[in-house]
């Protein structure tokens, strides 16, 4: 099933493809609307913390003069990693869809599940698989272009 959101997230994973970063992209939507998209800029800003998950929160919570994101939702095209996930609580997101699975550094089920075994004040719900195929399709394309 085509997921809107995701099909931009992707979109946003093509561009950091385009800049020679790991492609990943991310798309924060409320009500019906994008409030933010960003994709991996750690090579460009060379800052460890550049992820598309947290670019696309930051973009977000200053959109709403709010860290509160509690009534939105995040697509990501890669199941977020331990940075990321605490981010998303922290951010009180509503709801997580991710495509890709992470099996080396994933916090959402791969490796570990930071929002059911967590005992911190908020848990997303998590929705995982979501147009897995066509956002596993960059992350391919790149790591075959690097070898």
């Amino acid at each position: 099933m085509i997921n809107p959101y995701m099909e931009e997230a992707i979109q946003e994973a093509w561009k950091a493809f385009e800049k020679g970063e790991v492609p990943v992209g991310a798309v924060i939507a409320r009500g019906g609307t994008i409030l933010s998209r960003a994709h991996n800029l750690r090579e460009t800003n060379q800052l460890a913390t550049a992820h598309a998950e947290l670019l696309a929160i930051q973009e977000a919570c200053l959109r709403l003069g709010s860290w509160r994101l509690d009534d939105c939702e995040l697509y990501v095209t890669l199941e977020p990693c331990p940075m990321c996930a605490g981010a998303i609580i922290n951010a009180r997101l509503k709801a997580v869809y991710f495509g890709a699975y992470d099996p080396k550094g994933g916090a959402c089920g791969s490796v570990v599940d930071l929002f059911k075994k967590n005992g911190f004040n908020h848990t997303p719900i998590l929705y995982a698989g979501i147009m897995e195929d066509s956002c596993q399709k960059p992350l391919t394309d790149f790591f075959k272009k690097l070898r």
